[in-house]
């Protein structure tokens, strides 16, 4: 197995331009590897999934569909329920994707290890902190790029994904110093994928947190619409808090905001420091409807699906772990990470906080208070 690098300035693949398509690797064939696998396919590249296997034969008998615009569109790409179906001439890569949820990454990239070369790029998109470290212990002989999307994408059914809105887009970011990820958001940009670049990984990975953590715990725990959750003050004044934790854990750091396609996250940073509740409640209302469209927040997504793991220990839960780090606090944050942790495992019943925003309030409270 060998390795080469594609050459710099992508351009859409056709079939009369096939020395400039990639070979792209895409680990973790959920919504967002879904539906970056859509566009690459389509613009011509050879992509290969790995995903379960009813996701596996949907692509074999009908292809990969991606709903957008009322429009619903089929490609077909490689698809394969893991990597050692593959011949050794299929295991050639110019480009993985790691896009499993932050906490499947160890067990992801620990069964994708003995395929990677050394300085072979291999890019994580996810959610939340930590998955990039993870992957990198990992994989030392990778070239990791750190990514985030902005895209709200639905699960529809097995290979069947929905892009609810077209605001927002992709950001790389390098994890070493000297690292040039240009060339790869060029690529994504020529298939379709609006993406920009930062110099700070984890600036980005922050800045993207900041926007993860509205409206999601709290509609997960008490199974209500973000809407209604902005529609009561003193639900809105817990996710100001939490947000504003998340911050203050930021500004330790040194890492400043950075804003994303769509998304001008300094901004709303500012204006969640400075802007009284009652101007700031519709403002933030406002983008989290435009931003999410229909689709439900992701921690309440795995709740109803009666996921036991639960992306909030690298949401909430990064917050939380770097405040002890630092000798800051986060309350806000320990109490919907602590709650949501045990309502997933169990330990506690959903109907004790579902729709009772009451005792949400009140554990928020004794938090703060201890």
């Amino acid at each position: 197995m060998g390795y080469h690098a594609p050459p710099r300035g992508f351009a859409p693949c056709t079939p009369w331009q096939r020395e400039q398509c990639v070979r792209i690797l895409i680990l973790g064939a959920g919504a967002i590897g879904s539906v970056l696998g859509h566009r690459l396919s389509r613009a011509g590249h050879a992509v290969t999934l790995v995903g379960r296997g009813g996701y596996v034969r949907a692509v074999q008998e009908r292809g990969l569909l991606l709903e957008e615009s009322g429009q619903t569109t089929a490609v077909h790409p490689k698809a394969v329920q893991n990597l050692a179906e593959l011949t050794s001439d299929q295991r050639v890569w110019d480009w993985t994707l790691l896009t499993v949820k932050a906490h499947d990454t160890q067990e992801a990239a620990e069964t994708l290890a003995p395929y990677v070369l050394r300085d072979a790029p291999l890019l994580i998109m996810q959610n939340g902190v930590g998955g990039e470290e993870l992957a990198q212990q990992a994989i030392p002989q990778a070239a990791l790029i750190s990514g985030v999307i902005t895209w709200p994408v639905s699960v529809m059914g097995p290979a069947h994904v929905a892009l609810r809105s077209t605001r927002g887009g992709a950001s790389l970011a390098p994890t070493r110093i000297g690292q040039d990820v240009l060339a790869w958001a060029r690529l994504l940009t020529a298939a379709g994928v609006k993406a920009t670049t930062h110099a700070d990984y984890r600036a980005q990975k922050w800045s993207k947190l900041l926007l993860n953590l509205l409206a999601n715990a709290v509609p997960a725990i008490l199974d209500m619409s973000p809407g209604d959750v902005f529609a009561c003050p003193e639900l809105f004044r817990i996710e100001r808090a939490a947000f504003l934790e998340a911050s203050a854990v930021m500004s330790a750091l040194r890492l400043r905001p950075v804003s994303f396609p769509g998304y001008p996250i300094p901004a709303l940073a500012w204006v969640m420091r400075v802007l009284p509740s009652p101007v700031l409640r519709p403002i933030i209302r406002h983008l989290v409807a435009t931003g999410r469209s229909e689709k439900k927040p992701s921690l309440q997504l795995d709740l109803e699906l009666q996921r036991e793991h639960s992306e909030v220990s690298y949401l909430n839960g990064a917050v939380v772990a770097y405040s002890e780090r630092l000798g800051l606090h986060a309350p806000t944050n320990r109490t919907l990470r602590d709650t949501l942790l045990n309502i997933a495992s169990g330990s506690i019943a959903w109907s004790e906080y579902r729709t009772q925003p009451k005792r949400l309030i009140a554990a928020v409270d004794a938090w703060k208070g201890a």
